[in-house]
């Protein structure tokens, strides 16, 4: 392997440079910047979402990007804050005094050390236990509630938003006697102002205008007007607040208040810090103390970050991108982020999907985005105070809105009603208890579902007869394994089936099962003996070899196989101690066995009972 070879391997981004023309330079400048505009507000409102001041949200907004150009593989994908992780950094950071920054930084180096312990592990296929429906209860909840932690800057109530979906609506209906008006109809006609322009970009214009040339420069001004629509709302309620509140003795608004400028300090993050007890206490918390109070967040988030990374990446760079590096670019843009004072980062669907229509011809449109931020944080810093709260409300409000899938829940019902559970459980139970409890509540339904289907298997059931007219039992289990779960069904089913169709041969068809576990095997000798008791053949149809090796090493003994059901006829010529009168003809039955109760005897029981 040549060096160029050990570099493309180090650093992906490095490929991109091969042959890097000045139109892919203009193309991703395009895109960086106008991501850079729709970061900007989103950032500083994601911030104050999180707990934080609102320069933390540009801190976070800069490190991914660079990170990413240089060790990811998507070139749409966009690296930084996000309204889901900011909503469970907020869990964190009410504790006063400087605990909060403390939080959510010590939180991003710990996420991504987990996300590089899951790229190492090559564990990234975790993701894939979080279903569909679990995950549109889970992004559908947290909508609900950012939406609802939004109210209070939406209609100019103080104090913080919280993360909890019930005492944050206890607490706005608590204080409706106390709404800003103003606050309330600017937030109001932000929101109309910014659901109107984002479907301006589906105005078309053809056919309405003959001069072609007119045409493209109107369709190119809606695209940016519609695709910068947060960048202009935030921009024109600043000057309006700033012409009204410098004219005024009262600001009829609540402003974001004081930003500091300038560049972070690269550092450490704090692994310790001061938080204010429900007396005003100053109480200093160590390491320990730390990693007590983030507790599941430190796992669940890097998970749900993971999760949403993965999916964009999929989603605009196709099935061929490697999960490891996803990983290993989100998680080194945790890692080094965190030493920028970054709160917990991964990739934006939206801005993503900003970055995918503007053009972008590689990752290195994200460097393009990380200096528009910087420039930002120098020289713009001063005139984000004027930016008023119920603006940057209405921006996250908007955003959100669109996560909540009511269209999924149609075709649940019609395909597989079964999977609306564990989707409504975490919907529910996000909402009610926390969205990490929700979450694993949904994912432990979705295994308890998949654990059933292992451990009581369709059974296919049938009274069948040879060419020369010998009757048989036919059982058809529908999945392509049998473990030990799925022991005593199997024997509850042949029992059944021999109650019902009489006694006869049964005939075991393994010919879409692939795979039995020790316990299983051993739990089919004993079945094998207590029919052989009955004087009841069992018999294997198109068994693999190795279930052959598997049933014979577990038990020592030798099970008859067949590979079609004329073949036992010859066999049972063979077995001297078979009772054809036994063979009682039935119709053919084709049915899904139900467990019966335990107190009944069986047709084996009564068969052994004779023979005995």
């Amino acid at each position: 392997m040549t060096l160029r070879d050990w570099g493309y391997r180090l650093l992906p981004g490095l490929k991109w440079l091969h042959g890097y023309t000045g139109q892919d330079a203009v193309a991703d400048l395009i895109a960086g910047v106008t991501v850079g505009l729709t970061v900007l507000p989103q950032g500083l409102a994601y911030a104050t979402l999180a707990g934080l001041e609102p320069q933390y949200g540009l801190y976070s907004a800069f490190v991914g990007g660079i990170i990413y150009a240089m060790l990811g593989s998507c070139r749409q994908v966009t690296i930084g804050p996000t309204a889901l992780l900011a909503l469970m950094t907020s869990r964190h950071t009410g504790f006063g005094l400087g605990s909060g920054p403390a939080y959510a930084i010590l939180l991003c180096l710990i996420s991504g050390i987990v996300e590089l312990g899951m790229a190492v592990l090559k564990l990234g296929a975790l993701v894939d236990l979080i279903s569909l429906p679990v995950t549109v209860g889970f992004t559908s909840a947290t909508a609900v509630i950012i939406g609802t932690s939004q109210l209070k800057g939406l209609l100019g109530l103080r104090g913080g938003s919280g993360s909890d979906f019930i005492n944050t609506m206890r607490s706005v209906f608590g204080n409706l006697h106390k709404v800003r008006t103003g606050d309330l109809t600017l937030g109001l006609t932000s929101i109309i102002v910014l659901l109107l322009l984002r479907k301006l970009k589906d105005v078309k214009l053809d056919g309405r205008i003959r001069n072609l040339r007119t045409q493209q420069l109107i369709s190119g001004g809606i695209w940016v007007i519609a695709t910068g629509r947060n960048a202009l709302v935030v921009l024109v309620t600043s000057v309006l607040a700033y012409s009204t509140c410098e004219h005024m003795e009262s600001c009829p608004f609540i402003l974001t208040g004081k930003v500091k400028s300038g560049l972070p300090n690269v550092s450490l993050p704090k692994f310790e810090t001061t938080i204010l007890d429900r007396n005003g206490t100053e109480i200093r918390q160590n390491f320990e103390q730390m990693l007590s109070e983030l507790g599941p967040s430190m796992l669940i988030l890097p998970i749900i970050a993971v999760l949403g990374n993965v999916a964009i990446s999929k989603a605009f760079g196709g099935a061929g991108l490697s999960p490891t590096r996803e990983l290993i670019a989100l998680s080194m843009s945790n890692i080094c982020g965190a030493f920028c004072s970054s709160m917990p980062v991964t990739g934006s669907f939206s801005r993503s999907a900003v970055n995918h229509a503007s053009g972008v011809r590689t990752p290195l449109g994200g460097c393009y985005t990380s200096v528009l931020v910087l420039l930002a944080l120098g020289l713009l810093a001063p005139y984000f105070q004027y930016i008023p709260k119920a603006a940057l409300s209405a921006v996250i409000i908007s955003a959100v809105i669109f996560m909540i899938e009511f269209e999924v829940i149609k075709p649940l019902w019609r395909c597989s009603r079964r999977e609306l559970l564990p989707g409504a459980i975490t919907f529910v139970m996000s909402l009610a208890v926390g969205v990490e409890i929700g979450l694993l509540l949904g994912v432990s339904t979705d295994v308890a579902f998949l654990v059933y289907r292992a451990a009581r298997p369709v059974l296919s059931v049938s009274k069948l007869q040879t060419t020369n007219g010998i009757n048989y039992i036919l059982i058809r289990p529908k999945h392509s394994s049998l473990y030990f779960p799925a022991v005593e069904w199997v024997r509850s089913g042949i029992s059944k089936a021999l109650t019902i169709h009489g006694t006869a041969p049964v005939v075991l068809d393994c010919a879409h099962v692939h795979e039995f576990d020790f316990t299983a095997a051993r739990g089919m000798g004993s079945l094998q003996k207590e029919l052989a008791k009955a004087n009841v053949p069992l018999f294997l149809m198109s068994a693999d070899k190795t279930i052959g090796v598997i049933l014979k090493e577990s038990t020592n003994i030798d099970f008859p196989t067949i590979d079609c059901p004329d073949d036992l006829e010859f066999l049972l010529e063979q077995t001297a101690d078979y009772v054809l009168h036994l063979q009682i003809s039935a119709p053919l039955v084709e049915s899904r066995l139900v467990h019966g109760d335990g107190g009944e005897p069986t047709e084996l029981s009564k068969l052994n009972g004779k023979s005995s």
